[in-house]
């Protein structure tokens, strides 16, 4: 059975990191684009960062560019979300999803982190960012 499961949220104070870990299991990660999704109460849910894992290359929503850093750890099947610098908006749900290659394709150059181009999800986890 494919699962994704999302590991490294919690609560922060602003300014402060967060390290989330997105493991794969009964599913290889090799040559889907994987990416994070991030859903704040009573909003739409948005794309993150993606990377397409094993082939280089990496996108970002220009709300965490900067401040995020996505990478793949190929040992384990897995991909991280590096969050520094974190602010009272980056409070949500944050989910990890994967799927074919299409889901790391840019449109007009940016990366929209469309939901329809991602099969597999993870349950989540809560990032809440408050002093």
């Amino acid at each position: 059975q494919a699962d994704l499961l999302e590991s490294g949220g919690g609560s922060v104070q602003p300014g402060g990191s967060l390290r989330l870990s997105c493991a794969a299991s009964g599913y290889t990660l090799s040559s889907k684009c994987v990416a994070w999704f991030r859903q704040a109460p009573g909003k739409e849910r948005e794309g993150v960062a993606a990377v397409y894992y094993g082939g280089g290359g990496i996108y970002y929503a220009d709300s965490i560019k900067g401040r995020f850093i996505i990478s793949e750890d190929n040992a384990k099947n897995t991909v991280h979300l590096q969050m520094n610098s974190l602010k009272p908006e980056d409070t949500a749900m944050y989910y990890c999803a994967a799927g074919g290659p299409v889901g790391c394709d840019r449109y007009g150059g940016i990366w929209r982190g469309r939901e329809k181009d991602f099969g597999l999800w993870g349950q989540g986890t809560q990032v809440t960012v408050s002093s």
